[in-house]
């Protein structure tokens, strides 16, 4: 397949995994809309486009839950009937991914600050065992203020994890404002360069671009872990969503639901 044909394939699966996101959550009347519409081209750069069978992939957001069990489900992994049960009761796909249940989800995440610790132990058990595998933890640029993540990327920089991913959904919006003025740009490429990371920044809804940048980190075999800094908008794709904090909460009205998937599937028809 040529490289037009896989843009267009993958302009194509961004807007149908966001009308999927939609419909779950609208379901389920629940929040966490926004930070799954910002990190879903990220995903599929990395789940479709990057990651091989033996790499390992940690949403470290665990609250953009909904954005994982949608990609599973077109890989086949989550199937529709149990997708339908999201966030019902007994379900196997609650608000924050559960381990134990499916391959692509192998640990719970949702407290932020655990994903990069898990991947970077990951990350160092196959350099130890000579495996050539790459693991990947997908971070909000909020959990960058965690300790935790901190530690971990020392622990990845003393060890040389060349083969450590850490990419940041860098949305702008946390929790209770803007990331920058909460602790600071915690965030920042200057940072994660300044500490020992091969950092770049890119532009985290070119799916193309996305995975060539990895694929060219992937050559890099410096020693040092690799920090992928993306700058994504939060509701991206939902006018009304872009860039505002309460989409990290609300559910979506029945109108509002019906505003986000003719919007959505709009901008599907443009890029056939």
């Amino acid at each position: 397949m040529g490289t037009e044909e896989t843009m267009n394939d993958s302009k194509q699966l961004s807007g149908a995994l966001r009308l999927k996101i939609l419909g779950l959550y609208h379901k389920a009347n629940a929040g966490h809309i926004g930070c799954s519409l910002s990190c879903i081209d990220l995903m599929i750069a990395v789940l479709f486009l990057q990651k091989a069978e033996d790499d390992t992939f940690i949403l470290s957001k665990g609250h953009a839950a909904a954005a994982l069990y949608a990609c599973l489900n077109v890989t086949g992994e989550i199937t529709d009937e149990e997708l339908d049960t999201f966030y019902q009761d007994g379900t196997s796909l609650p608000a924050h991914p559960a381990p134990r249940q499916f391959k692509g989800i192998p640990f719970a995440t949702g407290s932020l600050g655990h994903g990069l610790p898990i991947a970077t132990g990951i990350a160092h058990a196959a350099k130890i065992s000579g495996e050539e595998t790459y693991s990947f933890a997908l971070l909000s640029d909020g959990e960058t203020n965690e300790g935790t993540t901190w530690e971990a990327a020392h622990y990845a920089i003393q060890n040389r994890l060349d083969n450590l991913f850490m990419i940041v959904d860098r949305n702008g919006l946390q929790g209770f404002g803007a990331t920058d003025t909460v602790l600071g740009e915690t965030a920042s490429v200057e940072k994660w360069n300044a500490i020992g990371f091969e950092t770049i920044e890119i532009d985290g809804h070119d799916i193309a671009s996305i995975s060539q940048d990895i694929s060219e980190l992937k050559t890099h075999k410096n020693g040092l872990p690799k920090a992928i800094i993306a700058n994504t908008v939060k509701g991206k794709g939902v006018s009304y969503m872009e860039n505002k904090l309460e989409w990290h909460y609300l559910p979506m009205t029945k109108d509002q639901y019906e505003q986000a998937t003719l919007e959505v599937t709009h901008n599907i028809i443009r890029t056939k």
